[in-house]
Formats: structure tokens, sequence, C-alpha cells
């Protein structure tokens, strides 16, 4: 059997040899065609490996991102034949898997963190405070944060930062978490009110809920 890609591998044909291998119009179209040709999986690694590996440097730093989504999608190569066919976008799938491997790392994940938290200076938690800045308070810092998301339960962290940082919907991140979408919600609000009493009451991960409602 052919094996995935990964983010460091050697030569591999360009996407438009590929593509001419399946329907490349869905994802969907790719993990069948890859059920008869395994190669075609490739695809699925071109299109969504790069978001995929911002998620995991975000979450775990650099030196851990490009193992982590090697082994996401080698875990989803080997897991192809049960995936939901009737589902179009493979990406919430795929957030998923990247973040049961990141779970693997969540001690290191959690160190990060609190060194952010004595430092100021952690480059992952640097990355989430850009994105956030405008809607966090002058007197929040970086170090509260990062003390905050590590205090987190990992169920908690995970929600949070798969609406944050990968602009999940809540339906989506049910599907990526396989839970259902009310445990989405209750993680959510727990981890928002967490959050922000670190922050003195602003929240740097609230989102207008009807943004993460759309079908």
């Amino acid at each position: 059997m052919t094996d995935p890609p990964s983010p460091g591998g050697g030569h591999r044909p360009s996407v438009r040899g590929r593509a001419a291998l399946v329907d490349c119009r869905d994802d969907s179209s790719i993990i069948e065609a890859s059920l008869r040709t395994p190669e075609c999986f490739a695809v699925l690694f071109d299109r969504h490996a790069a978001v995929l590996h911002r998620y995991a440097v975000r979450r775990l730093g650099p030196e851990h991102a490009e193992d982590v989504v090697a082994e996401a999608f080698t875990r989803a190569f080997e897991t192809r034949d049960r995936y939901e066919f009737a589902r179009t976008e493979a990406l919430p799938w795929l957030y998923g898997i990247t973040t049961n491997v990141i779970g693997l790392h969540r001690r290191a994940e959690v160190r990060g963190y609190r060194a952010m938290a004595r430092t100021g200076e952690d480059p992952v938690v640097a990355a989430f405070d850009e994105r956030v800045a405008a809607r966090v308070s002058a007197s929040a810092t970086r170090q509260s944060l990062a003390a905050a998301l590590a205090k987190l339960g990992r169920g908690e962290r995970d929600v949070l930062l798969l609406i944050a940082w990968g602009d999940l919907t809540y339906e989506e991140t049910a599907q990526a978490l396989r839970v259902p979408i009310g445990t989405v919600r209750s993680r959510l609000s727990r981890a928002r009110r967490k959050v922000a009493h670190a922050l003195g009451g602003a929240n740097p991960a609230e989102t207008r809920e009807e943004d993460h409602e759309r079908p």
C-alpha cells in the first residue's frame, strides 16, 4: 500500500498530475478514489496540509508541527475507508485527527503556555495573541492569556482553539471531536468564562454565535 505524503517527504508528482486521476471537485471524491488508487490521497494532503500545519504550530510550536501533521495524515490515510462520504468537506475530519495527535503532546503544549506565562515570549501564544489583539483589553497581558489556556481542560481547550484558530462552526467542531453539539456549546461556554475571568473580563475567544452556526 502506498504511504501518504509527509511535509518533509521527498519529491511528489505535481498536484495537476495527481488531480487528473480523480474527481477533485470535493474532498469526499478524493478519499473515495484513494480507496482504489491510494496515491490519490496525496491530493488531499496538498489541499489541507498547510492550514493544519499552522494550527499545529500555534498549539505546539514549530518543533512539533511537522511530525504532528505527518502523523495526522498517516492516520487519516489508514482510516479513510471509515470516512463519512456524504460530507464533501474533509477539513473538520482532518482537524479532529490532528487535534487527537496534538493531545499526545498535551504536556508539551501546557509547558509552552506556562513558559509564556512566566516570560511573555512564547511564540505559540504570541500567534494567538496577534489574532485576537483587537478583542483583548489594554490591561490584559500575554502572560495572563497563556496562564488561562494552560489551566483549561483538554476538551475545553480543543473546542476553544478549533473555533478560534480553525474557524470551525459548532457543528464542524462537534464533527471533528465526535461529540454532540451540545457538548461543544457547554465546553466553549466554560472555556470563555475561564479565559474572560483570567483577563479581567476581556474575552479574546468570544465570537458572535451566528458566525459559527453557518451551514
